[in-house]
């Protein structure tokens, strides 16, 4: 497989809504640590991404996919901080890469385009979360992230069984 890692314009990117849906509740339904818990719905997603797609119309958030043949297998978002002190700032979420396309590295080359399109907007410190043990949490680890913190019983885990601890990390550009 080859695919293509591209900062999507808000057009591309609600073009592409039924695959963010798609990759959202794959990643739940896997089990990944996003923020949602079973059951996940269609209901859920679309919600979820309702929101998502309408800050990327505001200049809020970038979406990037990975994309091969028209079909969206991954995504991550830089959610920029509109803290007046820390326009310096953004956040990553949402890296989802499907099922079916894992261990090809687009989680990374993801995370690598969006650290690129941070710096060149003048985003020099990165954050984010994710479930401590986790393939994030080793994937985050392995690009040079530096983990600052660990919060036992942070957030239910995506299957519903128990509460995870949660490490979080940042990134100077």
């Amino acid at each position: 497989m080859t695919h293509t890692i591209a900062l999507l314009t808000p057009t591309q990117a609600a073009a592409h809504r039924e695959n963010l849906i798609e990759l959202l509740m794959d990643s739940v339904d896997g089990r990944s640590s996003v923020n949602f818990v079973w059951p996940m719905t269609q209901a859920k997603a679309e919600t979820w991404w309702a929101g998502a797609l309408a800050s990327h119309a505001r200049g809020e958030r970038l979406i990037f996919g990975a994309i091969e043949n028209g079909r969206l297998d991954g995504t991550v978002t830089l959610i920029l901080a509109s803290q007046e002190n820390q326009a310096f700032r953004a956040d990553i979420g949402k890296l989802l890469v499907h099922r079916r396309a894992r261990r090809q590295g687009l989680g990374a080359a993801l995370m690598r385009a969006a650290e690129t399109e941070a710096k060149r907007l003048g985003r020099t410190l990165l954050t984010l979360d994710t479930e401590t043990g986790s393939d994030g949490e080793r994937l985050y680890l392995k690009l040079g992230w530096t983990r600052f913190g660990i919060v036992p019983g942070y957030a239910t885990s995506a299957d519903n069984s128990h509460r995870a601890d949660c490490s979080f990390f940042y990134k100077e550009l």
